[in-house]
């Protein structure tokens, strides 16, 4: 993927002030099942890799969401952005992350095709796991796949592959937003 130029410290700041001011508002509404509000919720993972770009928080593991009150309480004092290269590294990873959870969807869906050099789905994880631990932006693999919730991704229960999923797609959208995919906040590609 092209190397795009990073967003602007201010933008960065405005975005995350934005995020946390929706975050709170959601937070003011649990429990519910309105879907804006579990947006919202679920937006505090994109909040929270944006506090992290800003070096304000840390970046938990892609199978540990952020805490939102945490997230939502933090304060946008003292933010400096983190290098480009830094910053297109956890990108890299958010993308493979973000990969292997919809993988794992349209295989049980039935609607991946394979790669011509690969004679199994297997083959193609642990190649693509060890690529990722080799370029240092993934843990090292277990048994040929990632590792999340302490045993290989595909055996994740369809709620730990959901919450998987849904932490993956938000940190890929912030650090894709970040490093200039997308016109708006609203428009950024999440191609795998």
């Amino acid at each position: 993927m092209p190397r795009r130029k990073l967003r602007s410290q201010g933008e960065v700041v405005e975005r995350s002030r934005a995020l946390g001011d929706e975050l709170r508002a959601a937070l003011t509404q649990l429990p519910s099942d309105d879907p804006a509000v579990v947006d919202a919720i679920w937006r505090g993972e994109a909040l929270g890799t944006l506090l992290w770009a800003l070096q304000l928080t840390e970046l938990p593991s892609y199978d540990q969401p952020f805490d939102p009150e945490e997230v939502a309480a933090v304060k946008l004092n003292g933010a400096n952005l983190r290098d480009a290269e830094e910053i297109e590294l956890e990108r890299e990873s958010a993308r493979l992350w973000h990969w292997r959870a919809r993988t794992t969807s349209l295989q049980a869906a039935g609607a991946l095709e394979l790669p011509e050099r690969y004679a199994t789905f297997d083959q193609l994880i642990a190649a693509t796991a060890m690529r990722g631990f080799e370029s240092g932006v993934l843990p090292s693999p277990m048994r040929g796949d990632f590792l999340a919730y302490g045993k290989v991704y595909r055996h994740l229960s369809p709620e730990q592959h959901a919450e998987a999923h849904s932490i993956a797609v938000e940190r890929h959208h912030a650090l894709n937003w970040l490093c200039g995919a997308g016109e708006t906040w609203d428009d950024v590609p999440l191609d795998t």
